[in-house]
């Protein structure tokens, strides 16, 4: 048996891929205040990039209203830029060390930006899974390579591989068409 083929390894993989997926789509708005919204927002602090929940605290006191409350008051400059330069269309109200971020209603052209970027997001966790697939169908070319697999195994592991990358792509599918039908909800 092959030490160099982990099939439980590239199925963790490819879930990390969904659920980093799932991650990013939780953080494109739908109307709804979320805290989960600022999630991809990088503040340049203290000389490298962090993410805005490592130095100030996201709550949510309204349905159409978040609120950024930065730790550290020189701070507040960096959050305030960061949250603009993203591009997620934000205008954060600053007030001391707050930020208050009231959310517009959606447009038709907004809706359509967040769908755009929730299919850029879609197309990065495929990248991610055809890696996986990759990688793992490489190992298993090697193993044959060396001796440790027979052609029968190495093809029968190659279909259980290809069928997890196939269900993978197609939870990922699945996951953009609802969130595509929740953004385009009016």
């Amino acid at each position: 048996m092959s030490t160099s083929f982990d099939f439980k390894d590239l199925q963790r993989r490819m879930d990390g891929a969904i659920s980093a997926f799932k991650s990013d789509l939780a953080s494109l708005r739908t109307g709804r205040a979320s805290s989960n919204l600022l999630d991809p927002i990088m503040v340049s602090a203290y000389g490298s990039q962090m993410p805005i929940n490592q130095v100030a605290n996201v709550t949510v006191p309204e349905p159409r209203m978040i609120s950024v409350s930065v730790w550290d008051k020189q701070m507040v400059g960096a959050v305030d830029r960061a949250i603009r330069e993203s591009n997620l269309g934000f205008n954060p109200i600053v007030d001391g060390t707050n930020l208050r971020i009231p959310l517009p209603e959606l447009n038709e052209q907004r809706r359509k930006e967040l769908v755009k970027i929730a299919h850029q997001y879609a197309e990065q966790a495929r990248v991610a899974v055809r890696h996986v697939r990759r990688d793992g169908m490489d190992n298993l070319k090697k193993a044959e390579k060396e001796g440790d697999l027979s052609q029968d195994d190495v093809r029968s592991r190659s279909d259980k591989v290809q069928k997890l990358t196939d269900d993978t792509i197609a939870a990922i599918d699945a996951a953009l068409v609802e969130k595509e039908a929740e953004i385009m909800h009016v």
